[in-house]
């Protein structure tokens, strides 16, 4: 029993290695002096430092990464909230009173299947008759169009997983509807709320089409920025500096992850066990 348990060990850490491995190529990268990069292309640093970090976290005319950050913040809040909020009263009027159950929900849902490239043009120019382009809310917008499809299936699913019985009992205490989902259906479906907006963020944050085609200075997302510090003046890549601005556009939903997960792995398995 105990050869087939390290075997398993073994096995699992091959594989965990092999799908990190990107992972831990561009964490190694990003502390690697300019010219080791070059010379060294193994795991192996043999004189780690903080420059390329210190590069990217200094401001320039050209570059700023706290700016690029701050961007991305806004607009991934809003492209995570903006979704939950339209898609749990929908979600409960699916569920309780199958309003648009069989036409709006999976025209909504399959929405998320086609090519976001498809609506590029027709919103730059929207966009631009409206006063929206190169502006954070115009990006929160748009990625809150990206996440609504995501938000609505797994609200649907919440709501239809509370007993219909709790609801008729604060109806029959003279709950109105905006009462009841604020203060029964609500509650009951927070575990699925912060895994929707877990995932919305995290989808709005590493969101580049939108950022790349509606932004050019004031509203610049990170994922757009990050590529600004890649170019040297001479034409070449900078690969220490493109590392190291990549771990730093992945912290932020990379924490967010590792402090939700388990709120996430939780709702996520919820209604499997019901019985």
């Amino acid at each position: 029993m105990k050869p087939r348990l390290t075997l398993r060990w073994i096995v699992f850490a091959i594989a965990a290695f092999a799908m990190n491995f990107p992972v831990l190529a561009t964490l190694i990268t990003a502390f690697k002096p300019p010219g080791e990069v070059s010379r060294n292309p193994s795991l192996w640093i043999k004189a780690p430092t903080l420059e390329n970090f210190a590069t990217v976290l200094t401001v320039s005319d050209r570059l700023n990464v706290y700016h690029y950050l701050w961007n991305s913040a806004v607009a991934a809040l809003i492209g995570a909230l903006l979704p939950m909020i339209v898609a749990f009263p929908l979600a409960w009027a699916m569920v309780r009173r199958g309003t648009g159950r069989s036409v709006l929900f999976p025209l909504v849902v399959n929405l998320r299947a086609l090519p976001l490239i498809i609506f590029a043009i027709p919103l730059y120019m929207m966009y631009s008759v409206i006063g929206l382009l190169d502006t954070r809310l115009g990006l929160g917008l748009i990625l809150a169009v990206v996440n609504l499809p995501l938000a609505l299936l797994m609200l649907v699913n919440a709501v239809a997983e509370i007993p219909a019985e709790i609801e008729e009992a604060a109806h029959m205490d003279g709950a109105r509807v905006p009462r009841l989902l604020i203060k029964v259906v609500l509650p009951l479906c927070r575990p699925a709320l912060i895994t929707t907006f877990v995932f919305g963020f995290i989808t709005a944050w590493n969101e580049f089409l939108f950022g790349l085609m509606l932004t050019t200075r004031d509203a610049v997302p990170m994922t757009v920025g990050a590529s600004f510090f890649f170019a040297t003046s001479g034409g070449g890549v900078q690969w220490g500096t493109a590392a190291a601005v990549m771990v730093v556009a992945a912290l932020p939903p990379l924490v967010l992850g590792l402090v939700m997960f388990r709120r996430i792995s939780g709702s996520m398995v919820a209604g499997a066990v019901k019985g």
